[in-house]
């Protein structure tokens, strides 16, 4: 028996996923995605943080907004500034059928990398 279809994408590693009868509870999945970004104008992603932190729809008080707009002024790496650029509902466009999930949960990590792995340099050269 293959787990292969014409229809799907091979998006699991190992065996075939089984197929489980429809029940009345709830199935919940979590999904990870890692993305390497590189920076190509710091000073752009910065400002269009700021412009984020400080757009009056923004949910913050003003101390808030004031020390977000202070991290990510002061931080190099540019972390900060891009977490503010990433809604979480953006992930949500990278599964066909959204009407059939509904997204309960979401955390967002941006943290400074080296760069591409050697792994992800291989795959995705084109």
């Amino acid at each position: 028996m293959s787990c292969s279809s014409s229809r799907a994408r091979r998006l699991w590693s190992g065996s075939c996923p089984s197929i489980v009868a429809m029940s009345d509870e709830p199935k919940f999945l979590r999904l990870t995605v890692e993305l390497t970004v590189e920076v190509l104008d710091m000073e752009a992603l910065q400002a269009a943080a700021l412009a984020e932190i400080r757009h009056p729809d923004a949910d913050l008080a003003d101390e808030e907004r004031t020390e977000q707009a202070e991290l990510v002024a002061s931080d190099d790496s540019g972390a900060s500034a891009l977490q503010w650029l990433i809604e979480p509902d953006h992930v949500l466009q990278l599964v066909d059928h959204i009407s059939e999930i509904e997204p309960r949960e979401a955390v967002l990590g941006v943290e400074p990398s080296e760069g591409p792995s050697e792994e992800e340099d291989e795959e995705h050269d084109h």
